[in-house]
């Protein structure tokens, strides 16, 4: 009998541990010893951080990120094979959306084996809900082009297709470049357009607010260092 492979969520702002991990996710770790993680030392951390286990150092983690070459996912799933449940872990929040962990679950479902997917926090899904823009209609794009022309060149692409198809379109950055991409919105995008800046979602700082770009415009701001997500509806 082959093993389960749970989607285990993580936090996605520092120290909401007890906030936003349901204790569904905490029986279920409880039963879970091998773990597929984008970075061991952080998951290793967060999985202490649950107070679970006696000992972290039973616990066996190995590496599945964007570097993984296919042909080692065969191996790395061998645990399931042998009869043993197994865990993703995402870095920031739900494994398998804008995450490696697809790679796993797709092998998995080649093999018949039982993909159980974990309820936790999606940066994604929390700042679609508080955007009041289109949840019927929408689509995540991962991060803009870093380049300002290419940038203004997606956006304004993107912008046709959301007045067309009635339709959100979402995006995340690296928390460094956060002003960067808000400046290239605002030039970018026609002012009635519908703009959501949301960030630090469940932290202590949370921050999501909808306006139209030409009120956005009017609003001098330098955004924080901090996870991002950015939605437009045209």
């Amino acid at each position: 009998m082959k093993g389960k492979l749970y989607l285990i969520p993580t936090i996605i702002s520092d120290n909401t541990q007890q906030l936003v991990i349901p204790q569904r996710v905490k029986d279920v770790l409880v039963g879970i010893r091998h773990f597929l993680a984008e970075d061991i030392r952080t998951a290793r951390r967060y999985l202490s951080s649950l107070k679970l286990y006696s000992s972290i150092e039973e616990l066996h983690l190995e590496v599945l990120n964007k570097e993984t070459p296919d042909n080692v996912i065969v191996q790395l799933m061998q645990p399931l094979m042998q009869g043993l449940d197994m865990g993703v872990l995402s870095e920031s929040g739900c494994p398998g959306v804008a995450d490696p962990g697809a790679v796993a679950v797709a092998y998995a479902h080649t093999q018949g084996i039982q993909v159980v997917p974990m309820v936790g926090p999606s940066s994604i899904l929390l700042a679609l809900m508080a955007s009041g823009l289109n949840g019927q209609q929408f689509a995540f794009h991962g991060y803009l082009p870093v380049d300002a022309n290419e940038a203004a060149k997606k956006i304004k692409e993107l912008e046709r297709e959301s007045k067309l198809k009635n339709q959100t379109q979402i995006f995340i950055e690296t928390p460094y470049r956060n002003n960067p991409v808000f400046m290239h919105l605002v030039k970018n995008l026609n002012p009635d357009t519908r703009l959501t800046i949301a960030m630090d979602i469940t932290g202590s700082h949370e921050f999501i607010s909808t306006h139209p770009v030409s009120v956005w415009k009017g609003k001098p701001v330098e955004w924080p260092k901090t996870p991002a997500v950015f939605l437009f509806l045209a």
